[in-house]
């Protein structure tokens, strides 16, 4: 049997979250991303997941699909562990100081307030980053729009995460470059 597009575009997405979780590095994503697109069956896909896809696989041997039903993200039942990953979130009204001074005083914490520190920080830094560079191209009418768009994603969405996870509920903001990872 032939592999379907969303067959192919699943098993890119789990190559993409493996380099995202540090399990690959860039030449290698971008060699099997390569070997993935060219791939006509499923035996081609079964190598290039072998080694970076969780125990937990699909009807066909790679994982399955977005909203499908998987393994649910660690929450945390501790409220004061879901105040500090709260306040992390928060600490983003700081700009890129609040997360990192969190990180920085809050290192050996649970996985889970950690886990929030970061998103929190990768958040914070995107933003950073997006303001730098449409700033320099502010002459332009789109960049000064995706500015404004950019602006209130900064004034809403670390409310959002906060109370998300006071809520008992995980967060990862969209649209986020995660250059920080857990080690």
């Amino acid at each position: 049997m032939r592999l379907t597009h969303a067959d192919r575009d699943s098993a890119m997405e789990a190559l993409r979250e493996a380099y995202a979780l540090g399990q690959l590095d860039e030449a290698e994503l971008e060699e099997r991303l390569d070997l993935a697109l060219k791939a006509k069956f499923p035996a081609d896909l079964q190598p290039l997941l072998a080694d970076v896809v969780p125990q937990q696989r699909g009807a066909r041997g790679w994982p399955p699909r977005p909203g499908a039903a998987g393994p649910e993200p660690e929450v945390s039942s501790n409220p004061s562990e879901r105040l500090l990953a709260s306040v992390a979130h928060f600490s983003g009204y700081a700009s890129v100081f609040g997360p990192l001074l969190m990180l920085l005083v809050a290192r050996d914490t649970a996985p889970y307030v950690r886990r929030h520190i970061l998103e929190a920080l990768n958040y914070q830094i995107t933003v950073m980053a997006g303001s730098v560079v449409l700033l320099m191209l502010s002459w332009l009418i789109l960049p000064a729009v995706a500015f404004v768009f950019l602006v209130l994603g900064w004034v809403f969405l670390p409310a959002v995460a906060a109370i998300a996870t006071l809520a008992q509920g995980t967060w990862r903001y969209p649209l986020t470059w995660r250059p920080v990872r857990d080690s």
